[in-house]
C-alpha cells in the first residue's frame, strides 16, 4: 500500500509542477506595461499637436499613428544633459535599426534657435537616420504646453540657468494609439518615464518598446 501512497504523491506533485511551472515563468518573463491616467482618471493620449521638423515638413500626432515612439524635449546649444540624451537616444534607434514601426519625436524648447536648418545640422552630427524620429519645431507657447500639459515633463526658461532654459531628462513611450505607456515595479507602482540619461533607463525603455512592438 506505501508504494501505492507514494505513486499517488509523486502524481500529483507531478501535476502540480505541469500547472504551476508555466505561471511562475510567466510571472518572471511576462512584463505588462500600463497606461497613465489624466486629472479625469481617463488614460492619458497625447494631444494633437503640429510642428516643423528638420526637413522643413508638418509633422503631426497622426503622423505617429500606429508606431510607438519616444519623445523628449531638448534644444540644440544645450550644453549639459542633452547631449547625453540625444546619444542615448541614438542607442534606442540603433537597437531597432530598420524597424518601421519605431518613431521618435524630439521637441525643441528653443524654437527661435532651432530653426529647420540647425535641427537637420543637429540631426547630422549626432547621426540620425531613422525616417520617423523628428526634430521639431515651431510656436514656443505650443511646445511648452504640449510638454508640462501634454506629458508632465517640464520645461521652462529660467535666467538662473547658463543656457537660459531647464528641463527634464527624461523620455515619455507612446503606444500605437497614441496612449503614453509605463511599467510598473515590484511594488505595483507606475515607474510614469524613463530616465534618458543613465544605462538603466535605457535598457527599460529598449526593453518595453519591444513588448509593445
Amino acid at each position: 500500500m506505501k508504494n501505492y501512497s507514494y505513486i499517488g504523491i509523486s502524481f500529483i506533485i507531478l501535476v502540480f509542477g505541469i500547472w504551476s511551472v508555466p505561471k511562475i515563468v510567466d510571472k518572471f518573463t511576462n512584463k505588462e506595461l500600463s497606461y497613465i491616467l489624466d486629472a479625469n482618471k481617463d488614460l492619458k493620449k497625447v494631444p494633437d499637436f503640429s510642428f516643423i521638423n528638420q526637413d522643413n515638413r508638418q509633422i503631426t500626432n497622426e503622423s505617429y499613428k500606429g508606431k510607438v515612439y519616444v519623445v523628449e524635449f531638448f534644444f540644440t546649444t544645450c550644453p549639459s544633459i542633452c547631449p547625453i540624451m540625444n546619444r542615448n537616444m541614438v542607442k534606442i534607434q540603433d537597437e531597432f535599426y530598420g524597424n518601421p514601426n519605431l518613431g521618435m519625436a524630439s521637441f525643441s524648447i528653443d524654437p527661435n534657435t532651432d530653426t529647420p536648418e540647425v535641427l537637420k545640422q543637429y540631426a547630422t552630427s549626432y547621426k540620425i537616420t531613422n525616417p520617423n524620429w523628428h526634430l521639431l519645431t515651431g510656436d514656443k507657447e505650443n511646445i511648452y504646453a504640449l510638454a508640462n500639459l501634454g506629458f508632465n515633463l517640464f520645461v521652462g526658461e529660467d535666467s538662473e540657468f547658463e543656457e537660459g532654459f531647464e528641463h527634464s531628462g527624461f523620455f515619455a513611450l507612446i503606444d500605437q494609439e497614441g496612449y503614453i505607456r509605463c511599467r510598473i515595479d515590484e511594488n505595483e507602482n507606475p515607474i510614469i518615464y524613463y530616465n534618458g540619461l543613465d544605462d538603466d533607463g535605457i535598457q527599460m525603455i529598449k526593453e518595453d518598446i519591444k513588448l509593445l512592438l
